[in-house]
């Protein structure tokens, strides 16, 4: 192993099964310019956990991520001519048969590649046991409604894994370790806990290893990616953002840089932009560690160099998140184009006929929407511009109650006596029957999970659950509004304007919640964004958007944030969502662009 005076160097090379598949090979073959010592990466999100969970229970398609082989397969001769180690999340609902596809890809390029695979994600007979036992009820952590009376049946259920999995693999000689739901920053505390022989006791260099797995989990994010400052990168190689490398020292010190010659910027700003992105308060859980994050803070070190600070660490709770996947019927949806003058009228219109037409099909849907999406501007100068699209979305327990003739046929058939301009997208294949998956999300007990490596020689190692966690409340620290506002009269002149002019924002799901973190530069703006970001205010900000649901509120002021967590805000999640918005990522582009009293002292530094 490594020496532990050394920081290891772990870089993220993918954030989604979508992701640029270039990475893995670009970061491997530049290792003697930038060195690496671990490559990590994460394919999987509630959306084909799902999908996946359904190919494994059907026999149908790969269960596991199949863009992860395209990454992998060209960047395999340069991790085995410099030695890189690997650690993914792509197994998906089938890590053991991606544990055999690598195998026979490692050996017909007579590589000597040692590949290990993690097992114990797969956690469906152990919620039904425990469902027998009456040992738990399974409660829904978004929802709060409770298993049995969940209307759909589990066909799958997966465990969020820690990282001591990977470290033990890694310590056996294994160079490529397939995981399936590991947590997104599991491959970094495996990695690092490895690297500097640490123990579970070694709780704030774990805590400062999981946040640094929550920067870099995400790829380009942290680089720039999906930035609200994103206008500054331009000159900066926009068209080819980095990817991210986390340096982190045996006293568990983390830096964020980037690898080198490539575009974007790692700076206090994109960190702090991961950082607030899809976490749901200020207490951060992973099976290994609990980090507390309302104190963290981050100092650019120089260019591209960001160093995390202020992590502290407590126990992991006993139990870990699992995702339990059902069936939950099809849907299909249809749209029509509205251009010009009177759009809410015309809209009305054919809602109205459309409605008229559904009429005896309607009771079998289970959800039946019309929702316009954009707005005309006035005076436009093209048409384009001028065109709203109209949506038509429908949900049915079973696929014959989507078929054209009850769903399709009806949206389109009002054509001839529609609006003026009625226009239908001619492509029709949104409109077809398509199946949907629910996704359930509630905790099992960290005891009941039966964590394994599997290493190539055969041999099987259980991984124990942390023999000391702590039980946290269920409401996480939660202050409506701020303590000791500032007096508002101390900003001077305002004017009304896009609070994105100097507010950056990130948002994000996890199942049917959303969060959105607020943060400004300078120390004066936060004292004005802390005052200004009341739950009520949020609530305001949302307008039509808001629904009467449970919003929470904590501040980082060391970072000048404030972060909401929007309880059962996005619909019913990622894999069954109505919105256009299923991923949470444009909440807060939305609340960027409400207006608010801005003041002219700040604006006068430059708008975002």
């Amino acid at each position: 192993m490594a020496s532990p005076k050394r920081p290891i160097r772990i870089a993220g090379c993918s954030g989604a099964a979508t992701d640029r598949r270039d990475a893995m090979r670009a970061l491997a073959a530049n290792c003697p310019n930038d060195p690496i010592d671990v490559i990590i990466g994460d394919w999987m999100s509630e959306a084909n956990m799902t999908s996946r969970a359904a190919s494994k229970t059907d026999n149908v398609g790969e269960a596991y991520e199949p863009t992860f082989l395209e990454a992998l397969e060209p960047a395999l001769p340069h991790i085995a001519k410099h030695g890189i180690k690997i650690a993914v999340n792509a197994g998906a609902s089938d890590t053991e048969l991606l544990h055999s596809v690598v195998t026979k890809m490692v050996a017909s390029k007579g590589l000597k590649l040692k590949v290990a695979w993690i097992s114990g994600d797969e956690v469906l007979p152990a919620v039904r046991e425990a469902q027998k036992a009456n040992a738990s009820t399974f409660e829904n952590i978004r929802t709060g409604e409770v298993l049995n009376s969940w209307k759909f049946e589990p066909i799958y259920a997966q465990a969020y894994l820690g990282g001591l999995g990977i470290a033990s693999a890694f310590l056996r000689g294994a160079d490529i370790v397939v995981c399936g739901r590991v947590s997104d920053a599991s491959p970094v505390i495996g990695a690092a806990y490895w690297w500097h022989n640490w123990q579970r006791s070694n709780l704030d260099e774990l805590a400062n290893a999981f946040v640094a797995g929550h920067l870099i989990e995400c790829s380009n994010y942290v680089c720039g990616g999906n930035f609200t400052g994103f206008k500054a990168l331009e000159t900066k190689g926009w068209e080819n953002i980095g990817y991210p490398i986390a340096e982190i020292s045996s006293s568990g010190g983390v830096v964020i840089t980037k690898n080198k010659n490539s575009g974007g910027e790692v700076s206090v700003q994109t960190c702090s932009s991961q950082l607030l992105y899809e976490i749901q308060g200020p207490w951060y859980f992973n099976s290994d560690v609990t980090a507390i994050l309302d104190e963290l803070w981050f100092e650019q070190l120089s260019t591209d160099r960001v160093a995390l600070r202020g992590v502290k660490s407590d126990l992991p709770p006993p139990t870990t998140k699992i995702g339990i996947t059902a069936k939950g019927g099809y849907q299909a949806e249809m749209h029509w184009f509205l251009c010009g003058l009177d759009i809410d009228a015309k809209a009305r219109m054919m809602e109205t006929q459309i409605r008229l037409l559904l009429r005896p099909h309607a009771h079998r849907f289970t959800k039946l929407a019309f929702t316009k999406n954009g707005s005309a501007p006035d005076d436009p100068t093209n048409q384009n511009a001028a065109t709203v699209d109209f949506r038509v979305f429908a949900q049915a327990p079973k696929e014959e109650d989507l078929m054209p003739q009850r769903f399709l046929r009806p949206c389109i058939d009002p054509i001839m006596q529609g609006y003026p301009g009625a226009t239908p997208h001619l492509d029709w294949r949104q409109a077809l029957p398509k199946p949907v998956y629910e996704y359930y999300v509630t905790l099992l007990p960290q005891a009941d999970v039966q964590h394994k490596v599997h290493l190539a020689s055969g041999e099987t190692f259980a991984i124990p659950p942390p023999p000391q966690t702590k039980t946290y409340p269920a409401q996480q620290p939660c202050q409506a509004v701020t303590r000791g506002p500032a007096d508002g009269g101390k900003w001077g002149r305002t004017v009304t304007g896009p609070l994105g002019w100097i507010v950056h924002a990130r948002s994000g799901d996890k199942g049917s919640n959303c969060n959105v973190g607020f943060w400004v530069r300078h120390r004066e703006e936060w004292d004005w964004l802390r005052t200004l970001l009341s739950v009520e205010k949020v609530q305001e900000l949302l307008a039509d958007e808001y629904a009467g649901k449970k919003i929470d509120r904590f501040e980082l002021p060391n970072l000048h944030a404030v972060h909401f967590l929007l309880h059962d805000h996005l619909d019913r999640g990622v894999s069954c969502s109505s919105t256009y918005d299923f991923l949470g990522k444009n909440v807060a582009e939305f609340l960027r662009a409400r207006h608010v009293q801005l003041p002219v002292r700040f604006l006068d530094r430059g708008r975002l």
